[in-house]
């Protein structure tokens, strides 16, 4: 093949192909993942590769099975409606696409050709992955949530021979797709990388500088249209911050040695994540002494574990989440436990911002030892500092499985209690110049 626009002959129109298109529809590889810029067509080339498919198999004589698992209800309408059926259509052939109900709570799209070939297509998650025999198709898959589940899910059911293919634009690295794209080592899967200017000088007919200024978000454009694994700028603390910091002994009680202790609790509720954090001071380093994580207990049960805790540690300062209803369990524990050691934080957007700061800063100074765990890092991780349409600066979390970065605002907790004074957040003269310079005319 040529690198030159590949025309699609088809009853009604020719279908216009660009070089980096081709290259992915001639890729016959049994695993194929590609990595594309937004808007350059990837969904659109893959659907094709897969209606040219189960063409030529029906030809043959013969059936095809293909599952597209994308992110969402509607981009799994979306693959159907704009790639599948708008491509038979294209090829003069007329189509239906079906909704048949997958199970109580998921309904599926489906395509069925005359001799028994079959597109199905559904949102993606770890039970929707399951019961297939199929080639697939994962859509945008670094934005799928539980990325690792689906995939664990998944791949029994292409190991009979099927096909896999896997497009997205990036996501940061705590995901799969970060994974397929950058280990190199495993060269049974066939890579293609596509950014803007990629895409542009094979034809692709759009004017980057007008997007990009019209975008005008360096961060966005960075990872959208460029390709870059963004997690270094967007997330507050960096994969590289979190494995600095983590040792094998932390997180074990019985490695206590009686020191001094500092105490972060995240309360629950509902479907959070109830933590209690504790910090033993050796020396300048503040090691993990235990993490206690519990999901959907009462606080009676709350109010039981943190007691335990002062029971077992010389605790100093405990600072509790104090919003909505933490008002009554940070008023039990300093009934407890004594008002000059729990004190209560309320999590306002300054107060947010200074504990992130705190907790920031000991990671980088590594002044903090933390246990080695996956979901914990995946927890450090997704704390993303973003800006309000006001210009602000404030912290989100994807709440997932996984929690709601409860593990997170534990551990700033747990470092602010382990700050000299006593009162609200604090941050050190260093860390002041970074809030200053994050808040300077919002506050």
């Amino acid at each position: 093949m040529t690198d030159t626009p590949m025309p699609v002959h088809t009853t009604e129109a020719a279908l216009t192909l660009y070089p980096y298109q081709k290259r992915w529809l001639a890729d016959d590889s049994r695993f194929k993942v590609g990595m594309f810029a937004r808007q350059t067509g990837k969904t659109f080339t893959t659907t094709l590769e897969i209606v040219l498919d189960c063409l030529d198999a029906e030809a043959e004589g013969k059936r095809a099975r293909w599952v597209i698992l994308s992110r969402g209800e509607r981009q799994a309408k979306e693959a159907m409606n704009e790639g599948v059926k708008r491509h038979l259509q294209a090829a003069g052939i007329a189509c239906e696409v079906l909704t048949v109900p997958f199970d109580a709570t998921v309904n599926a799209l489906e395509v069925v050709f005359p001799n028994g070939s079959k597109i199905t297509a559904l949102p993606a998650n770890p039970d929707t992955a399951r019961g297939f025999s199929a080639n697939v198709f994962l859509d945008e898959f670094a934005f799928h949530q539980d990325s690792r589940a689906i995939w664990k899910a998944l791949f029994p059911v292409i190991s009979a021979g099927w096909k896999l293919r896997v497009v997205s634009t990036p996501n940061g690295k705590g995901n799969k797709f970060y994974e397929l794209m950058t280990d190199l080592a495993n060269t049974e899967w066939s890579r293609h990388v596509v950014d803007i200017y990629q895409a542009v000088a094979d034809g692709l007919p759009r004017e980057i500088d007008e997007l990009k200024a019209g975008l005008n978000d360096p961060d966005a454009w960075a990872q959208e249209f460029e390709l870059q694994w963004l997690d270094e700028a967007s997330a507050w603390l960096s994969h590289d911050l979190i494995h600095g910091a983590e040792h094998p002994q932390a997180g074990l009680p019985e490695h206590y040695s009686g020191g001094v202790c500092f105490v972060g609790v995240d309360i629950a509720v509902r479907n959070d994540l109830f933590v209690v954090w504790v910090l033993e001071q050796v020396g300048d380093v503040l090691w993990t002494r235990e993490l206690i994580v519990r999901r959907r207990i009462s606080f009676a049960e709350q109010a039981d574990l943190l007691a335990d805790v002062f029971a077992r540690y010389r605790v100093i300062r405990c600072c509790i989440d104090q919003t909505g209803l933490g008002e009554k369990p940070v008023e039990d524990a300093k009934t407890a436990h004594g008002e000059s050691r729990v004190e209560g934080v309320l999590f306002t957007a300054a107060n947010k911002l200074a504990l992130a700061t705190v907790g920031k800063e000991a990671f980088e100074d590594q002044k903090i030892r933390i246990p080695i765990d996956q979901d914990l890092r995946t927890d450090l991780h997704k704390l993303q500092k973003v800006t309000s349409p006001t210009g602000a600066p404030r912290f989100v979390a994807e709440a997932d499985a996984n929690g709601h970065a409860d593990r997170t605002w534990a551990a700033f907790l747990a470092l602010n209690a382990a700050q000299q004074d006593v009162g609200s957040p604090r941050v050190s003269s260093r860390a002041c110049k970074r809030v200053s310079r994050l808040t300077r005319g919002y506050w």
